[in-house]
C-alpha cells in the first residue's frame, strides 16, 4: 500500500541518486601502492649507488685514521726531543747528546711504553715487505737498526745519520705489521733535525721547517710526509 511513509522513503532514494551519493559510495578513491617491480628497481638503484660510494667513503675514513695516528706519533716524538734539549739545557740535540743511534733511541725508550724490541733488526717489529705508492716493492734492508713496537701499536725505528742538520732518520708504521704496508699510507719516513723539529728529508735543506718547494721535491720515500705537512695533515695524494 502506498502510504505517506513509503512516499517519503521513495523520495529519499531518488534524492540520493540525484545527488550522486551512491556514486561516492561505490567509487571511493583507491589506495596507491608500489608494485613489486617498482620496489625491486628502487632497491637495485640503491645497491648500485651504494656500491659506487661506500668504498670511497671507507677509503677516506681509513686515510683519516692513518693521518690521525701518524700525527700523534709525530707530536709525541717532537715533544720528546724538545724535552730532551730542555732537560740538558741545550740549544740543539747534538749539544744535548744525540750523537749516535743508541742515544737517539733514548727518545723512544725514555718516553714511550714499549712492548717489543727488535735489536739491530726490523723484524719482527716491522712487516717483511713494503711497497711504494706506485706499487713497486721497497727494500728496507739498508735502513736497519734497533726497532720498537709501542703499546699503542706503532712500529718505530730511529737511525742516527748526521748530515748537516738532519741527524735522525725516523721510520714509523702506524699500525705495525698490519697492512697495507705502503710508504705514504701506513708507513712513513720523517727526519728529526738538530733544532728538534720533525720534517721531511731534502738534500738541499740545512734546517727545519722546510719550505713547501723543498717538501715537494723530496724523494718517493720521503715525499708523502712532506705532502701531508704541505696539505695541513690531509692525505690528498
Amino acid at each position: 500500500m502506498l502510504t505517506v511513509s513509503n512516499v517519503k522513503k521513495i523520495s529519499s532514494i531518488f534524492t540520493i541518486v540525484k545527488t550522486g551519493t551512491h556514486v561516492a559510495l561505490w567509487n571511493k578513491p583507491r589506495k596507491l601502492a608500489f608494485t613489486l617491480a617498482e620496489v625491486l628497481v628502487t632497491l637495485g638503484i640503491i645497491g648500485v649507488v651504494s656500491a659506487m660510494t661506500i668504498p670511497t667513503l671507507m677509503s677516506n675514513h681509513q686515510r683519516k685514521v692513518y693521518v690521525t695516528r701518524l700525527n700523534k706519533v709525530y707530536s709525541e716524538i717532537q715533544q720528546a726531543a724538545i724535552n730532551f734539549m730542555n732537560n740538558k739545557n741545550a740549544v740543539n740535540l747534538v749539544e744535548a747528546g744525540i750523537n749516535s743511534t743508541a742515544n737517539a733511541n733514548k727518545l723512544i725508550t725514555d718516553n714511550f711504553n714499549i712492548v717489543e724490541t727488535c735489536s739491530n733488526s726490523l723484524s719482527p717489529c716491522f712487516a717483511d715487505s713494503y711497497k711504494l705508492l706506485s706499487g713497486s716493492n721497497y727494500d728496507l734492508s739498508s735502513h736497519v737498526s734497533t726497532s720498537y713496537v709501542l703499546a699503542s701499536g706503532e712500529s718505530i725505528r730511529l737511525l742516527y745519520s748526521k748530515d748537516d742538520d738532519k741527524i735522525v732518520n725516523i721510520l714509523v708504521d702506524i699500525n705495525g705489521k698490519q697492512g697495507p704496508n705502503i710508504l705514504g699510507r701506513d708507513a712513513f719516513y720523517m727526519a728529526l733535525y738538530n733544532n728538534g723539529v720533525i720534517d721531511t728529508y731534502n738534500n738541499s735543506a740545512t734546517s727545519a721547517p722546510l719550505t713547501e718547494e723543498q717538501r715537494e721535491s723530496a724523494g718517493s720515500e720521503w715525499g708523502p710526509f712532506g705532502q701531508l705537512l704541505n696539505d695541513n695533515w690531509e692525505m690528498t695524494y
